[in-house]
């Protein structure tokens, strides 16, 4: 078993320091929620659910400080690339990001990964695993129901998971495990 452990600095254009979360992740941790995704079928979601999910979505899009912009290719290298951008009033949101069948319409899926990855920068968190369960908790606590939380954590955490056991975006879908 491998620990990563990292701490970023990053000054912000008015001079002020921000520390990024540190992480602490172990490879196993990393295989055993990738193989969680992975190897489970997609789950059946409501279609009241998928309603209530796009409704909440909707409600926290008119609340994001930010130009979100749309990207075939752009993708953040790291957080604190994308947080650069954020100090800006800007954030690029590629297309590649959100192609999950859950959402009836891809600017669900725009929105959501546009509101996921400014809660990054509001709890200074990276794109490592524990970086994105730190981004996926502070989500938790604003959705509507359970069920809305177990597709953001498939959204979040596991998808992650996946990527960063496999170093390739894995097939999109939202697991139930």
């Amino acid at each position: 078993m491998v620990e990563i452990v990292r701490v970023d600095v990053v000054h912000g254009y008015d001079g002020s320091r921000m520390i990024l979360t540190k992480t602490k992740t172990t490879t196993s941790q990393v295989e055993t929620l990738a193989k969680l995704y992975l190897e489970n079928k997609p789950a059946e979601i409501s279609d009241e659910t998928i309603t209530q999910l796009c409704d909440w979505l909707a409600e926290e899009f008119h609340q994001l400080p930010l130009n979100l912009q749309f990207s075939d290719y752009m993708r953040y290298a790291n957080a604190l690339e994308m947080f650069a951008d954020i100090e800006q009033g800007h954030l690029w949101v590629s297309a590649d990001s959100y192609d999950s069948a859950v959402y009836p319409n891809p600017i669900y899926g725009f929105i959501f990964q546009g509101m996921h990855d400014y809660d990054h920068y509001l709890t200074h968190s990276d794109f490592s695993l524990e970086g994105e369960i730190v981004a996926y908790n502070f989500t938790a606590k604003r959705v509507p129901s359970l069920e809305i939380q177990k597709i953001l954590y498939s959204e979040i955490v596991l998808r992650s998971a996946a990527y960063l056991y496999l170093g390739y975006a894995a097939a999109p879908k939202i697991v139930f495990p």
